[in-house]
């Protein structure tokens, strides 16, 4: 079972513990309202381009409306469970790998986290995953960030410049938690920032992500 398959266990896993009315790390949505855009952005093509163009929002909000209109909660997080329908992009398996393993692990958080659920330890071949995959993206992850960032991880000797400056944070922890970081969940990511304390308080000013 590859890492977007095991996430996605984890995901429903967590979907179902929490039931429907949960809070999330997405602000402003429950654990249904991630679900349906969970199954929206794998399922309904008419609402992948408000996942990235602002002006059709709107358009994926209704899309996600219907969907959770279309099923029950447990019949949705089983939907999920099964993955993509055959004719979706995601049913591609190298595809499904690459696009879903980091969609899941953090949307796996952001519902475990406010749930007060216990930690997971993901493991050294899922954290050199996550590293390998932050070596091509944290350049454009961290692209405004307001200072200089340097990447470090705690589970080895090895760090990463992710955007040069004239102030540079270091932010310290697995992987994982540095990918968390860089989606926006600042707050809720178990990291150590090291630098000058206003040069900090200015990044994380920047909750929802660079």
């Amino acid at each position: 079972m590859g890492f977007a398959a095991q996430e996605r266990t984890a995901l429903c896993d967590a979907l179902a513990e929490v039931g429907p009315d949960a809070p999330t790390l997405c602000e402003g949505w429950t654990s249904h309202d991630l679900a349906a855009h969970v199954w929206v952005r794998e399922n309904d093509p008419s609402a992948a381009p408000g996942l990235l163009i602002g002006a059709l929002a709107d358009v994926t909000a209704s899309r996600m409306e219907a969907t959770k209109r279309r099923w029950l909660y447990p019949e949705l997080v089983e939907q999920i469970r099964r993955g993509p329908r055959p004719i979706s992009l995601f049913a591609v398996p190298m595809l499904d790998e690459l696009a879903n393993t980091t969609e899941f692990f953090v949307h796996t958080e952001d519902v475990r986290r406010p749930a007060g659920l216990p930690p997971r330890d993901k493991g050294p071949d899922f954290e050199d995953h996550v590293a390998k995959g932050l070596n091509t993206t944290a350049k454009a992850l961290f692209r405004k960030a307001p200072c200089g960032i340097m990447l470090e991880r705690t589970d080895r000797p090895q760090r990463l410049r992710a955007k040069a400056g004239d102030t540079t944070v270091i932010i310290v922890g697995k992987p994982s938690e540095l990918l968390l970081f860089a989606f926006g969940r600042m707050t809720d990511a178990d990291v150590q920032l090291v630098g000058p304390p206003e040069v900090k308080d200015e990044l994380l000013a920047t909750h929802a992500g660079f």
